[in-house]
């Protein structure tokens, strides 16, 4: 599960700028607790709803240079309110998409040239999901007292009691834990919780099959893909994944056709598909959606970089 390509495809919450630093001086000088934490509690909220101010965007190096400011804000408004749940899902989703998209794709770019440092980037990855992954479980927790004990004793039980709205949170939680596994091999306790990475994203799955025009299923293609069939991997239900992640999609977003490809081709050694898929995700025009512009740039120009490859990951 080294490789969530989804990860970056939706919204992130966090709100960073000129306002965030006025309410932050505004809340510095508040002297009531009670109105410091409404005062955080609004914020948190505003975070969660988010704006597509980053999503819109078409240039990932801007996006990539702002978004550490806007997650240490966070962190800093969790330490006034410890148990917002919008505070926790900006918090689980942002370092998240940031260790993905900015820091172990770069890994993966710099591995040919820069051995050292991509592994060095890959263990700051490995830290920035296992970090996410603590946000996600406390906002699990706080959703459901009991959870964090409660899902490794009876997961179906305990999952059953979670609703539509919870899907985001049980979503990124999912994508922390997989990639936190993946990329912490050694670490004995991450590996434990391997089966909940299914258990979380089947229940967001059954849940609403739609989210974020079909980001579960993007998950899906990676997962089913990336596992052997005696783990329970299957490429027909990676690709019947591809298939309706599109479907939610029309077609609009790249980072499907390009997990299909890097994962399912390049394991099945299908060079043709594989050409065709990223092919077909650079035909993307990124403006055609203007919320999904980011992830189709980020998708894109890993699409371009695999091609790029193919003499490395195919045997002739």
């Amino acid at each position: 599960m080294s490789r969530i390509t989804n990860t970056t495809k939706h919204q992130t919450s966090i709100e960073a700028g000129a306002g965030v630093i006025i309410l932050l001086a505004v809340l510095m000088a508040l002297s009531g607790c009670s109105i410091k934490r409404m005062a955080v509690d609004r914020l948190g909220e505003a975070m969660a709803q988010g704006s597509s101010v980053y999503a819109k965007d078409d240039d990932p190096d801007l996006v990539g240079a702002a978004l550490p400011f806007g997650l240490k804000t966070i962190e800093g408004l969790l330490e006034q309110s410890p148990q917002n749940r919008n505070l926790l899902l900006a918090a689980s989703s942002g370092f998240v998409q940031y260790a993905y998209a900015f820091v172990q794709t770069e890994a993966d770019f710099a591995e040919d040239a820069d051995l050292a440092r991509a592994i060095a980037l890959r263990e700051r990855a490995g830290r920035l999901h296992v970090r996410a992954l603590g946000y996600g479980m406390r906002g699990l927790e706080v959703r459901q007292p009991g959870f964090t004990a409660g899902v490794r004793t009876d997961p179906s039980s305990t999952l059953a009691a979670f609703k539509k709205e919870d899907v985001p949170q049980l979503y990124w939680t999912a994508m922390a834990l997989a990639a936190a596994i993946s990329l912490n091999k050694t670490d004995a306790s991450l590996s434990a919780d391997l089966p909940l990475v299914a258990a979380f994203i089947h229940r967001a799955l059954e849940l609403d099959e739609g989210f974020n025009r079909g980001a579960i299923h993007d998950f899906l293609i990676s997962y089913e893909g990336a596992l052997p069939a005696a783990a329970g991997g299957s490429t027909e239900r990676a690709r019947k994944s591809l298939e309706r992640a599109m479907q939610l999609s029309r077609n609009s977003r790249a980072a499907p056709l390009v997990a299909f490809a890097e994962t399912v081709d390049v394991s099945n050694q299908d060079k043709a598909e594989f050409q065709k898929l990223l092919e077909q995700a650079l035909q993307i025009n990124p403006d055609s959606v203007p919320e999904e512009r980011l992830a189709n740039v980020i998708a894109q120009k890993r699409a371009r970089w695999l091609l790029s490859r193919m003499d490395r990951l195919f045997l002739e």
